[in-house]
């Protein structure tokens, strides 16, 4: 065994599309030996019955032994409050394993119309561990307080050492995607400093800095809302977006929308030692259980996540079984009657999971 992946199915469609990309990965398993073993960890309302708490410090110690992460989609929202055990398992995990960088990519599929009709191949990469969201941008506590019934109030943190991170991290792939001929060699830095001059003057602060140590990539800066304009206008306009947490959650979730649907986003939360994949989309309850759920997004996950362990171990198998799981992927979009109903296909989750197994290639 070379290789061990926590599997955490989470609630509502995360149980099948979770089990989907199971499939996909036992045969890329089978067709490049990869050594795979799985550790099963119950997070979300499984967790929350069992133990009292949707993320248990068991959970936790569970996938800090493996190799790397495959997370189910979760209904947070639905949790109880924190002190009664409603924890959210995306965001502790992010923050409690560093993973400081949401790499988001949103690309044109064969077969699948953007909707502005321009094709689009472009990647966002957005600070993961603070920002506007209350669950990580304090010691302790959350960052939303109501000092009386009639005012609520939002803290925002943002700090040079993670916005460095973020930033050597969007260079770093813009890097690697101008010397693999997918990317424009292009980095775009998206704020809103012309209100918030101290925390988006910081971000850009430390971006700026990064970009002199690159001088081989294009470097530019957005407003925020007129990135969603541009976006729009003219997405074969950008290549590497690097922005703070909540701007890169909005507008990654546009950009792949564009490129086709948010169905089809992959997403890899990842840090210096550990890397998670994780469906853009969330659990979508209303379907869970119905075989309906399309799991191309989670199985985008897991092929960045095999790439991103391949590189990190120098290990030739497990990039060309990333590569090898991205093509299976695509062939079996570019087949109308293979696709999940949401896209007019007649697959059901499994099926469609079926297929890409058996299409993907050594």
């Amino acid at each position: 065994m070379r290789l061990k992946l926590a599997l955490l199915p989470g609630d509502g469609i995360g149980p099948e599309i979770t089990t989907a990309t199971r499939t996909v990965l036992d045969a890329a398993d089978k067709a490049f030996d990869l050594g795979l073993s799985w550790v099963e960890v119950a997070i979300g309302f499984e967790a929350l019955e069992k133990s009292g708490s949707t993320f248990p410090d068991s959970a936790l110690e569970a996938v800090r032994g493996c190799d790397g992460l495959i997370l189910g989609p979760v209904s947070h929202n639905s949790y109880p409050q924190r002190a009664e055990g409603g924890l959210n398992p995306s965001g502790e995990l992010r923050k409690r394993l560093d993973l400081f960088a949401n790499i988001r990519p949103a690309r044109s599929r064969a077969g699948i119309a953007p909707r502005t009709g321009v094709p689009i191949d472009l990647v966002v990469v957005r600070e993961n561990t603070e920002g506007f969201y209350a669950d990580r941008n304090m010691f302790a506590g959350a960052g939303e307080v109501m000092p009386t019934e009639d005012v609520a109030l939002a803290f925002r943190k943002i700090t040079r050492s993670a916005s460095l991170n973020i930033a050597r991290a969007a260079f770093a792939e813009a890097e690697a995607r101008r010397k693999a001929g997918t990317g424009a060699g292009k980095v775009t830095a998206v704020h809103k400093a012309n209100v918030m001059r101290v925390s988006d003057g910081l971000f850009l602060e430390c971006v700026r800095s990064v970009a002199k140590e690159h001088p081989q990539i294009v470097y530019d800066e957005r407003l925020v809302d007129a990135m969603c304009a541009h976006l729009v206008r003219n997405p074969a306009e950008f290549d590497v977006i690097c922005t703070t947490n909540m701007f890169g959650d909005i507008l990654s979730d546009l950009a792949s929308e564009i490129a086709g649907s948010l169905g089809l986003a992959a997403s890899l939360n990842a840090g210096t030692d550990n890397a998670m994949a994780q469906a853009q989309h969330g659990s979508a309850p209303d379907i869970a259980g119905q075989d309906k759920a399309n799991p191309s997004s989670l199985i985008g996950s897991a092929a960045m996540l095999l790439d991103w362990l391949g590189t990190k171990l120098k290990d030739a198998d497990l990039c060309a079984a990333a590569k090898a799981v991205d093509a299976a992927l695509e062939a079996v979009l570019s087949q109308p009657e293979k696709r999940t109903g949401d896209l007019g296909g007649r697959s059901g989750t499994r099926a469609f999971a079926k297929a890409v197994a058996g299409a993907l290639t050594a």
